[in-house]
């Protein structure tokens, strides 16, 4: 993701700074960025306070959290505080149902593809 958007042209241009649960100061960068992708696996790690008004925070991550009142005995979270950081947000994915879908679609076209290829 960092690679596609940091390309020359008109989807990319961008400045990427790539960081992880452990950089020192994560909150300074959150703040100021325009766009959040986050993928780490750490529920509700992302928190309102790390981020700026308008940002748009794409979730990637999942992760199974026990919950004994749901009929399965878990929830499904995402790194972002979805509650708390959607009150800021221009746009936020949703965990569940975000960009798993999209994932899902992707590989199914790309399957189809490699079977067209395959063939010819």
């Amino acid at each position: 993701m960092s690679i596609l958007m940091s390309q020359k042209g008109a989807a990319g241009d961008a400045t990427v700074t790539l960081t992880h649960s452990r950089t020192k100061n994560l909150a300074e960068l959150t703040l100021e960025a325009d766009i959040i992708v986050s993928a780490l696996g750490v529920p509700d790690f992302l928190k309102a306070d790390m981020v700026k008004e308008g940002v748009v925070i794409i979730d990637v991550g999942i992760t199974r959290v026990v919950d004994e009142s749901h009929p399965k005995g878990y929830v499904i979270k995402g790194d972002v505080d979805f509650e708390k950081v959607s009150e800021k947000a221009s746009f936020i994915t949703p965990v569940p149902g975000g960009v798993g879908p999209m994932t899902i679609a992707m590989l199914l076209k790309n399957t189809l593809i490699s079977c067209e290829r395959k063939s010819k």
